[in-house]
């Protein structure tokens, strides 16, 4: 299990006299060695970067390689993303991959870097509670110490799993923690933007209401997704009871500006994985047609690509 070694809470803070967001996180390989954070404690320290005075930014990795480029920029945590681990793996988003291939990369990434991880479980692979429960185990033994658990019955299905089923999963979820000593950090999302469920008229009230029944059973975080303008953000915010979640992606507010709504956290998705993978067709194009290897000319350094990964 990777290990976190410095004694101060990562948090994230504003540069003064600018505009742009920095990241106030010692890097542990700058300090001396300390006693590392067990899992648990990382739990902690995770959820408390939901209650700080700014707004969590968490990047989302597909592989180690991206993990260590977001560890390495200095990012206090990391969540996965499972719609880019399945693309890296072959497969279409949607819950086609299976639950040990997705934890294997998990895994991986944990074992990687220092920081603390989330895990994009995507529905929980499984309908019942015991299923749910089944994941939960399995993402704490592959390092994670929080987890994503959305509502929606499947990609594009456009349908969603009642709200009292749903509160029973994250309930055995969260219980299941509890059994393995770990206060799993469950974002309980709802999909109901995303999946354009309903009428657009009653989606915030609906998307309020299911997300403060996933608090009422325990959820320590809140995640809705789609939703880009500033007046429905801040309608969810006055509405949600707890820690919210929005996905930053084109057209969304800036993190500077998601926090002056109240937003507690902004994650973004596969979007850093589908922006990898236009670069990679622009360059087959490139290649194909001009066989120009201009394109080359910014590539990161082998030094500097082979420093950020771990020795073994």
């Amino acid at each position: 299990m990777a290990t976190f070694r410095t004694k101060q809470s990562a948090r994230i803070r504003r540069k003064k006299n600018t505009k742009h967001f920095a990241l106030a996180f010692v890097h542990p390989r700058t300090l001396i060695d300390m006693p590392p954070l067990t899992q648990a404690e990382k739990a902690k320290l995770f959820l408390s970067l939901h209650h700080g005075p700014h707004i969590l930014v968490l990047p989302n990795a597909w592989d180690v390689a991206s993990a260590r480029i977001f560890e390495d920029a200095g990012f206090p945590a990391i969540a996965t993303t499972s719609s880019g681990i399945a693309n890296s793996l072959g497969y279409p988003d949607g819950q086609i991959i299976r639950r040990d291939e997705m934890l294997e990369v998990v895994a991986r990434i944990v074992r990687a870097v220092s920081v603390p991880v989330t895990a994009d479980m995507e529905a929980g692979y499984g309908e019942t509670p015991d299923d749910m429960a089944a994941t939960a185990r399995a993402a704490i033994g592959a390092g994670a110490v929080g987890l994503n658990l959305e509502d929606a019955m499947g990609e594009g299905s456009g349908k969603l799993f009642e709200i009292s089923l749903q509160k029973e999963k994250i309930r055995a979820m969260l219980a299941a923690g509890k059994k393995m000593g770990v206060d799993l950090v469950l974002n309980a999302r709802t999909d109901i933007y995303l999946e354009e469920v309903g009428e657009p008229s009653t989606r915030a009230e609906r998307t309020i209401e299911r997300l403060n029944a996933y608090r009422d059973a325990g959820a320590p975080c809140l995640f809705a997704p789609g939703v880009n303008d500033v007046a429905t953000i801040e309608r969810l915010v006055r509405g949600v009871r707890g820690p919210l979640n929005i996905l930053g992606r084109a057209g969304t507010p800036p993190a500077r500006e998601l926090e002056k709504l109240g937003v507690a956290r902004v994650s973004v998705g596969g979007g850093p994985m589908r922006v990898t993978m236009t670069i990679v067709s622009r360059i087959a194009k490139q290649l194909r047609d001009s066989g120009d290897f201009s394109v080359f000319a910014d590539a990161m350094p082998f030094p500097e690509a082979n420093r950020l990964m771990p020795k073994r």
